[in-house]
């Protein structure tokens, strides 16, 4: 997914303020769902709520004002309760941002419940 960064997205120095790299992960997790057949809201709506648990974040560099962005973004199911997102923001094939992104996959009560079928057969 690609990003531009605006100057809403930076502080004071003109950087990317730390919190909005996860913005840019989180729509590049959404769109990477789209890929196992249904936009985010159908798949809550099937009763499938898929939520962030665990994150494990490096940042590397900082990205400025004006600065083309590329999220990439690979998913793998650990369990039929976990799935892992490993992501990177990149710019001109430089890293500055890497993350671990755990994911569980909960019912509307709020009970775990297994990753929808689509999920599990590795077919993104």
């Amino acid at each position: 997914m690609i990003c531009k960064v605006y100057y809403e997205d930076t502080d004071a120095l003109g950087v990317v303020y730390h919190a909005n790299y996860l913005k840019y992960m989180e729509r590049a997790r959404s769109e990477y769902v789209e890929l196992f057949g249904k936009p985010i809201w159908e798949w809550n709506r099937l009763g499938y709520y898929i939520v962030v648990y665990a994150m494990n974040i490096r940042f590397k560099r900082a990205a400025q004002l004006g600065d083309t962005l590329e999220v990439v973004s690979t998913f793998s199911l650990q369990s039929p309760y976990r799935g892992l997102f490993k992501q990177r923001v990149e710019r001109d094939g430089q890293v500055y941002v890497e993350a671990d992104v755990e994911l569980t996959c909960l019912d509307p009560q709020r009970n775990l419940r297994e990753f929808p079928p689509e999920f599990r057969s590795g077919r993104a």
